[in-house]
């Protein structure tokens, strides 16, 4: 159903996105790509990923950027608006609290926030994936690409932030048996999320995969020993490979498909929010 809404409606929220997205999400662009070199002074874990494994806030936030313009439109509103409703602010203000945080070294307080900005970020993920599949391509590139990767990259930012407030130093202690079996088994989880995410419906969720395949690759790349770890973090970066090439199949299916494809997913739609 075309939208008739006028850009001011509900113009309160969308002012507050607007200053939120500027002052909570830019200040969290400021202390990530800031000149604090906080990815070479925080603590090392047997699970830290190479720092280019964080450009992913940058893609990130360009893309929200185009949420909080896209919401000014009418089928913007309908999702945006109407459908996430306060739950961007609030989102927005954890993750401003989380890498602040992280950034000052403080992992315990910031592995529970890790945990908020999480359940926030499921709670948006499920209500677009549930109720509001994309009618063009702007509610692809604007609602579903930024909370997909938004959704997988949090996932990976509560086992890396785990591992800061409770796991052992890279820098002064070395891995003993138990540190390297619960790293294979955070790795292994990561992998296995990537997997749920390409069978999440019948064409995947393709950018929540590739936030964690990144992830996995970006920690193969860091990790230099033990060589358990190494090489447990290269099958798993291989096989989260495998699922984003399932999910990539997948949308070429659908795009081929046409409207029987959108057919297919709104009679499978409870099976998304998963």
């Amino acid at each position: 159903m075309p939208a008739t809404s006028s850009w001011k409606d509900d113009i309160f929220l969308k002012i507050v996105n607007i200053i939120v997205y500027f002052l909570f999400l830019g200040s969290n662009i400021y202390t990530v790509a800031g000149p604090s070199s906080i990815y070479y002074t925080g603590k090392e874990t047997y699970i830290t990923p190479a720092p280019w494994a964080f450009l992913i806030w940058t893609l990130i936030h360009l893309l929200l950027l185009g949420t909080i313009i896209y919401q000014f439109f009418g089928d913007g509103k309908q999702v945006i608006v109407d459908g996430i409703s306060w739950r961007l602010p609030l989102l927005a203000v954890l993750n401003a609290i989380y890498v602040n945080l992280w950034a000052s070294q403080h992992y315990l307080t910031a592995f529970f926030f890790a945990l908020f900005v999480s359940s926030a970020t499921t709670h948006i993920y499920y209500i677009v994936k549930k109720f509001h599949e994309p009618q063009n391509v702007w509610d692809e590139l604007f609602v579903h690409l930024p909370f997909s990767l938004y959704h997988g990259w949090t996932t990976v930012l509560v086992v890396l932030t785990a591992f800061e407030a409770f796991g052992v130093d890279a820098g002064t202690t070395r891995a003993g048996v138990w540190t390297e079996v619960l790293v294979f088994l955070a790795l292994f989880f990561l992998e296995g999320t990537a997997a749920t995410y390409a069978f999440s419906s019948p064409e995947g969720d393709l950018p929540a995969s590739i936030a964690i395949a990144w992830s996995l690759w970006a920690i193969f790349a860091h990790q230099h020993r033990p060589a358990f770890i190494r090489w447990s973090a290269l099958a798993f970066a291989i096989l989260a490979l495998v699922w984003v090439a399932k999910a990539f199949v997948g949308i070429i299916v659908k795009l081929r498909r046409g409207s029987g494809g959108i057919s297919l997913d709104e009679e499978r739609a409870p099976l998304v929010g998963n």
